[in-house]
């Protein structure tokens, strides 16, 4: 899953000559939390609403609200601005873009081609999107998850099984998080299955991995089994 992708294209930026003043307009117009700073058409900051709170707050306890006013009308951006911000290209993996930023502890980051120009930006929202997608909790369904033996074929003998009852995969996620070693949990999540043969699915299912929830999303129902 490409940056590309998932990134929003439409970026408001702002130049580092210009003023805190409009920095704050613009994050409020926009309803944004970080501005990627410009010159000559290529990055050279970003400027965020933490810069901003933190430099309003530094002073305000010495100023008035009339001088706080006027000197946040001349304060450039260039003077508050985070330079050489942490960027990613526009062919960046989404789950790496995530370590990024959990590494960092950001919420979000510009991207830029080889040129250095700002192309877009993708943030956690992106992110979280790019979850639903890759889940298919969109296709909402029902999600089996489940403690299998780390082995060729295992998954297949699950998803088989499935199948046989008429079922669809929509996705299938795993993970050696919180296993043992030699086992991993799988997640898959289906449609088209029968639901008056969920039971003797699920049966047949416990005969070759331990069963950790079903959710069943139509219903907003969920069976835990730890």
């Amino acid at each position: 899953m490409l940056v590309k992708y998932w990134m929003s294209k439409y970026v408001v930026t702002i130049e580092e000559n210009d003023t805190m003043e409009n920095v704050i307009k613009s994050l409020r117009k926009h309803n944004i939390r970080r501005l990627p700073v410009i010159k000559n058409d290529k990055l050279v900051g970003i400027v965020t609403d933490r810069d901003v709170k933190r430099v309003s707050a530094s002073d305000a306890t010495l100023l008035d609200v009339y001088e706080l006013m006027y000197l946040i009308s001349k304060i450039k951006v260039k003077n508050i601005m985070t330079r050489n911000p942490i960027t990613v290209s526009p062919h960046h993996t989404v789950d790496e873009v995530a370590e990024i930023l959990i590494e960092n502890k950001i919420g979000g980051t510009p991207v830029i081609d080889s040129t250095g120009k700002v192309v877009g930006i993708i943030t956690q929202t992106d992110i979280f999107r790019a979850l639903i997608s890759l889940s298919g909790l969109n296709k909402r369904g029902i999600q089996f998850a489940l403690k299998v033996l780390d082995k060729p074929g295992s998954i297949k003998e699950i998803t088989d099984i499935i199948r046989e009852y008429g079922g669809r995969m929509v996705s299938i996620l795993t993970s050696y998080d919180r296993v043992p070693r030699g086992y991993r949990l799988v997640y898959i999540r289906m449609c088209d299955i029968d639901r008056n043969s969920l039971t003797e699915l699920k049966d047949r299912i416990q005969r070759k991995a331990e069963l950790i929830y079903i959710v069943d999303h139509k219903k907003c129902s969920r069976e835990l089994f730890e």
